[in-house]
């Protein structure tokens, strides 16, 4: 009795359940191909939907420009034997008596160490008085402190050594291997030398980018750059603030990948196939290779030339489509290229849904069955 009656209520509870497996949605990774084309504005959705060929990759293969501006690249080196306000002189003078205005009895010369110009450029030596340094060489100095010590003492012999001082420095912060103020000296009057004297970076330098600061200007380049480009290897003027950080542009990975994340570029330029491997690929047993889908927004110049139009107005939402599984399809994946802000979302393959539909209703059934047979026990 209690068999016949439960055979009834089994039927029953399956029939709730398939209903229940019908009506509810199942997990999954967000939203499927045929949900994502009927968001389109062909199908009057608010995304444009374009397939990925070699028109498309060549209108989209816009990378980031850095380099400095011409203003930058005309400044011609600092004289490296040029006296600035702050700098430190060292002054050795000879005098030919043996009782001389500075030497002492038991030596000829006089050492004055640690000279340090003022603010107004001038600098003080006994018996020659207030003598301007700013703007003279280090030789153009000797001759009028020589000159000015002759008139006292007979045939004074004068060397002036220009020191690091303070009057012409740049300040380096970030990923350096040594932040700091460094004088700027004959080895170091440009960018990639200075770098090189404090250091150099502290990152990997696929991702390095070294921003100048001048006054009110700046101009950043890619630290590669500066030995693949000679030109973007400036010349440093006193009070250069150089900044070195890495690459801030990242992309965000969603759906049926090995990692959903959002992850930053390393490198240059990154395309999709190498955006799909920083995060581990497509899952080997759910990703779909015909959905995968770049998302952005793009400005209006370049929608309009992938579109084929001229009428569009600001930034339109475009959604490109990789089709791994066409004879092409990974080389336009390999060329196509991946932007900042950009969203890498990969769809789960059909098969995927039907399988946890099974789970789910053979899992209940047998949750049932437990059930029942707990009952008719």
């Amino acid at each position: 009795m209690n068999t016949l009656a439960s055979r009834p209520a089994r039927s029953v509870a399956l029939l709730v359940i398939v209903a229940l497996v019908a009506s509810c949605g199942l997990p999954r990774v967000g939203p499927n191909k045929r949900e994502i084309f009927a968001g389109s504005v062909q199908r009057e959705g608010d995304a444009f939907v374009v397939s990925v060929n070699d028109r498309v990759t060549r209108a989209t293969s816009v990378v980031p420009a850095l380099g400095f501006s011409e203003e930058f690249k005309r400044a011609g080196q600092l004289g490296s034997d040029t006296i600035r306000p702050g700098d430190i002189l060292g002054l050795t003078i000879w005098e030919n008596v043996d009782d001389g205005l500075l030497s002492g009895d038991t030596a000829n010369f006089t050492a004055l160490e640690q000279v340090q110009v003022d603010g107004a450029g001038f600098i003080f030596v006994p018996y020659a008085g207030r003598i301007r340094a700013a703007g003279n060489s280090p030789e153009a100095l000797r001759r009028i402190i020589t000159e000015k010590l002759g008139a006292q003492t007979p045939d004074p012999q004068v060397e002036v050594r220009r020191l690091a001082g303070d009057g012409a420095t740049v300040s380096l912060v970030g990923a350096i291997g040594g932040q700091g103020v460094y004088p700027i000296e004959r080895p170091t009057r440009t960018l990639a030398a200075m770098l090189a004297k404090a250091g150099g970076v502290t990152i990997k330098p696929e991702i390095a980018q070294v921003t100048v600061i001048r006054g009110d200007k700046r101009g950043k380049v890619w630290f590669e750059d500066l030995y693949d480009h000679p030109e973007f290897d400036i010349a440093l003027r006193p009070g250069d603030r150089i900044l070195v950080e890495g690459d801030k542009r990242s992309f965000t990975a969603l759906g049926a990948t090995g990692a959903q994340a959002r992850v930053p570029f390393e490198s240059q330029t990154l395309s999709g196939v190498e955006a799909i491997a920083q995060v581990g690929g497509l899952m080997a047993n759910a990703a779909d290779p015909t959905g995968v889908f770049i998302m952005r927004n793009e400005p209006a110049e370049i929608a309009n030339q992938v579109l084929g139009r001229n009428d569009l107005e600001g930034a339109q939402r475009l959604i490109y489509v990789l089709d791994l599984t066409k004879p092409n399809g990974m080389f336009q994946a390999r060329d196509f290229a991946v932007r900042d802000g950009d969203t890498l979302y990969v769809t789960e393959a059909p098969f995927t849904q039907w399988n946890k539909a099974i789970s789910a209703l053979t899992g209940s059934l047998g949750a049932v069955n437990t059930l029942s047979n707990a009952t008719d026990n």
